[in-house]
């Protein structure tokens, strides 16, 4: 078989010796966990046969390499594969499609931890104002930020702004659209954000609070950017994105965009498919890392304990993720979801601490006929939670001070 030619000095003058890790969960023994691995290799760098390239730099240092393969707890094996920096070319789209490109279309491969350089960290801005920011913004120092979302889809835009007004006159901080809430018919985009933005700013200025409207601008690429700003200009308090739908890149973008500057939530609609099965991405890397370097400054995602199937341990893996040092990108704030009920509140300051949006949508029109009334024990259980999370984590200070 001819072998192909290439300029080895040149190439070497051009790769600089730092690489990156990703960690990869294989299914099946050994063997074919080995075989596996030698795959993603190749298939994820220069997707070539290897014995048609000639010793030399390309089989050295840009084909991926096995660092490690090792039985993981619970069944498989763990493969640490390492990347030459370069190959992910400065861009977050690259880099993603060396994470997780051509296997993603083969069976029993999951990506469960990245380790990153400096140099790829700062290709990205991530999260504009993180859970600093995102508390001076609202004016809450310490507690959680209570957060809730305009439902059910069908109301007009006028109902829908009324029902925000309810929510900030009842003290909750955050208001979002509905992740199904686009541009339909019964509540036009234009209309509904111009109504809900006005009416949560009359409330703020009756109350004395700043409580932030957030409305969904997913939708068509080309109009994505013009409904941020719009959005801006009438008085969002923030933006939400579903970068299932739209594409991790494009919230990027739009996270960086000096002209919109304004918080992004991150909604998990149609990424599922990425993390749900047993192959995919863990939900840590993709709600945690890969949301926070595309930009979004609170990260809501499925809670275990409701009508979805994750973890205690995958949630506040996720959380986790989205905190920990990680280049210079600030933490974001992780907003579990999906089904929370006022009974859940207790469980989820417990859990994650106070650097939480604790989220609870229809929950809010399930525990009583007056939602006023429903929003003030909802203000009021989560500033409860916070107090007994407060008092005990003062006295775990003090017993740890004293042994």
């Amino acid at each position: 078989m001819g072998f192909v030619t290439y300029d080895d000095r040149r190439l070497c003058g051009q790769l600089h010796g730092k690489r990156f890790q990703v960690t990869y969960r294989l299914q099946g023994d050994l063997a074919s966990a080995r075989a596996l691995a030698e795959a993603v290799c190749r298939e994820q760098t220069v997707e070539f046969p290897l014995e048609a390239i000639p010793p030399g730099i390309i089989l050295d240092r840009v084909v991926g390499q096995l660092e490690s393969l090792q039985p993981a707890d619970d069944g498989g094996y763990l493969a640490c594969i390492s990347y030459a920096e370069e190959i992910a070319a400065g861009e977050f789209t690259q880099l993603l499609n060396v994470l997780f490109g051509n296997i993603s279309i083969m069976p029993g491969i999951r990506v469960e931890a990245v380790e990153l350089t400096p140099a790829l960290l700062s290709m990205v801005r991530g999260p504009r104002f993180g859970t600093d920011g995102l508390r001076a913004r609202l004016g809450i120092s310490r507690r959680p930020p209570v957060f809730t979302a305009l439902k059910p889809m069908g109301l007009s835009a006028h109902e829908l702004a009324d029902l925000a007004e309810a929510f900030v006159e009842s003290g909750v901080d955050i208001i979002k659209d509905d992740h199904g809430l686009t541009d339909q018919v019964f509540a036009p985009f234009d209309e509904r954000v111009r109504r809900c933005a006005e009416a949560v700013a009359e409330a703020n200025i009756r109350t004395g609070r700043r409580a932030m409207y957030v409305p969904n601008i997913t939708g068509p690429a080309e109009q994505m950017l013009e409904r941020a700003l719009r959005a801006k200009q009438w008085g969002a308090g923030g933006v939400m994105v579903a970068p299932g739908l739209t594409s991790l890149d494009a919230m990027r973008a739009l996270a960086e965009n000096d002209e919109i500057a304004l918080p992004v939530f991150s909604h998990p609609a149609f990424i599922g498919s990425y993390s749900v099965n047993p192959q995919g991405i863990s939900f840590p890397v993709l709600f945690g890392t890969l949301m926070r370097m595309a930009g979004a400054d609170a990260v809501i995602f499925p809670n275990y304990g409701g009508r979805f199937s994750l973890s205690r341990e995958q949630c506040l893996g996720i959380a986790e993720a989205g905190r920990r040092p990680l280049g210079n990108l600030k933490a974001v704030f992780p907003s579990p979801a999906g089904g929370m009920q006022l009974e859940n509140i207790g469980e989820i300051v417990s859990s994650y601490g106070p650097d939480v949006l604790v989220l609870i949508g229809g929950g809010l029109f399930t525990c009583g006929s007056d939602v006023r009334r429903n929003c003030k024990r909802f203000v009021t259980a989560v500033e409860q939670a916070y107090d007994v999370w407060e008092r005990k984590n003062a006295a775990q200070k003090s017993a740890a001070e004293g042994a």
